[in-house]
């Protein structure tokens, strides 16, 4: 589907801007184990924005299924609740946040269960 071409497209240029920001303005902010936090919400941000091309080759594979569409909304959940809230947790500070980011995996995880079964389908 088109959506999640164009989704996964945005949310790539996004990383790629929030990786910046954490290289050249958080490294003399933060520190070193919220650095690493933050590079975390950036690789995994990364991952599923690439992952939402894949929803949408499965979608234009297997356009009987409606499973693609399920995953491809559960990946830009997940990342908007795991990476969103370890950005979050990194400019802030505020370490309650963490307890979002599991939620966020969960999503992230069930798309890709979500994906292999439709290629297991076929």
């Amino acid at each position: 589907m088109k959506i999640f071409f164009f989704i996964g497209a945005l949310s790539a240029a996004l990383a790629v801007a929030l990786g910046a920001f954490g290289a050249h303005t958080l490294h003399n902010r933060a520190e070193a184990e919220l650095l690493t936090t933050f590079e975390t919400a950036v690789r995994y941000h990364m991952y599923h924005a690439l992952a939402l091309f894949a929803v949408a080759f499965a979608a234009s594979q297997w356009p009987q299924s409606g499973l693609p569409t399920i995953a491809g909304w559960l990946f830009v959940a997940g990342t908007i609740l795991f990476s969103g809230s370890l950005y979050l947790l990194t400019i802030t500070g505020v370490r309650w946040l963490g307890a979002i980011t599991p939620i966020g995996g969960l999503a992230l995880i069930a798309g890709w269960v979500l994906l292999a079964l439709v290629a297991w389908r076929g």
